[in-house]
């Protein structure tokens, strides 16, 4: 997957987690927690997109990530 594909899929597994969400534009420096997800929410949508992209990576690694455009980066360099 590309940079693209990976924030596409992270974006759409947050719309199913937090349903406010469902008509906001995503851009690549929007924060998970300041468009309303709490840790639970944040850990779920992670997991999920893990779980699409087929990939194992410990959480401590995906911290890092500050931001939406750098999490898909992040996953895009560990695929």
């Amino acid at each position: 997957m590309n940079k693209e594909e990976i924030f596409s899929v992270i974006t759409q597994n947050a719309k199913e987690i937090v349903p406010d969400l469902d008509s906001h534009e995503f851009q690549w420096d929007d924060k998970l927690v300041d468009l309303g997800a709490n840790s639970m929410d944040r850990a779920d949508i992670v997991m999920m997109t893990l779980e699409s992209m087929d990939m194992n990576i410990p959480l401590v690694e995906i911290a890092k990530a500050s931001n939406i455009g750098e999490l898909a980066a992040l996953l895009h360099e560990k695929q």
